[in-house]
């Protein structure tokens, strides 16, 4: 089992996180539509943690858009690469989730994070950083609200209501399931909000959550799974060997 080193130079405390994160935020995109929802391929992206043996799985499952069929599938483990600090959550995952993306040999299409984009306090979260570290269209889903307030949506599918942080609106609480809890949608890079909802609308045809995400939970829990197993084994083997010795 190989595993995802940490990159050299990558930051290593707050004040060095901020300052990438300040200098990636300026190159955002936010004036282009995207992809029409249905076309091409969407790329589901989640992560699966190990904090005791600081390990990291991450999932990259590639989509037809159209058909919501399996194109391809990849993942990669490696270390935890940063501390755990509110607003800089992508700095523990990303090296391993761009490696798995790495893997993959079918366009990505539009990424979809299990997280936010602009619904961030400093309007740059997971979605936001991937799209501009690959240049790629992506947009963020998120389970659970964030730094924001909004009003509930209507009841009936594809009802929204605004996420609104500091009076400017960064996303939308909107329903994929008439009667269940919304999600919460967030633009990442080159895709509009109202872009950005059609595709989460299109990728949820049965359940709450996209098909992106559900498909890439289920692969990176299972390669974590895989890891840790790999990782038990070795320990086991290296036991032996040194009674043997």
């Amino acid at each position: 089992m190989k595993i995802i080193e940490i990159p050299a130079g990558w930051p290593a405390d707050e004040g060095a996180a901020l300052a990438v994160q300040e200098e990636l935020r300026g190159r955002l995109v936010l004036g282009e539509e995207g992809p029409e929802a249905g076309t091409g391929h969407v790329t589901g992206l989640d992560v699966a943690y190990d904090d005791e043996r600081d390990l990291v799985a991450a999932a990259a499952v590639v989509l037809d858009a159209r058909t919501l069929e399996v194109v391809e599938e990849a993942t990669a483990v490696g270390r935890v690469s940063f501390p755990y600090v509110p607003g800089l959550l992508a700095f523990r995952e990303i090296p391993t989730v761009v490696a798995a993306l790495d893997r993959l040999s079918a366009d990505p299409g539009v990424l979809v994070c299990d997280g936010y984009g602009l619904a961030h306090p400093r309007r740059f979260g997971l979605a936001s950083h991937l799209g501009v570290l690959t240049g790629l269209p992506s947009i963020g889903v998120a389970k659970n609200p964030f730094t924001f307030t909004y009003e509930q949506p209507g009841p009936e599918r594809g009802a929204f209501g605004d996420l609104v942080a500091d009076g400017e609106t960064v996303g939308r609480a909107l329903r994929t399931r008439a009667g269940v809890k919304p999600v919460y949608v967030s633009v990442g890079h080159r895709v509009s909000l109202d872009r950005a909802c059609a595709h989460t609308l299109h990728l949820s045809p049965r359940y709450r959550l996209p098909e992106t995400t559900r498909h890439a939970d289920a692969l990176c829990r299972r390669a974590l799974a895989e890891a840790l197993a790999a990782t038990e084994q070795e320990a086991a083997e290296g036991a032996t060997t040194g009674r043997d010795a």
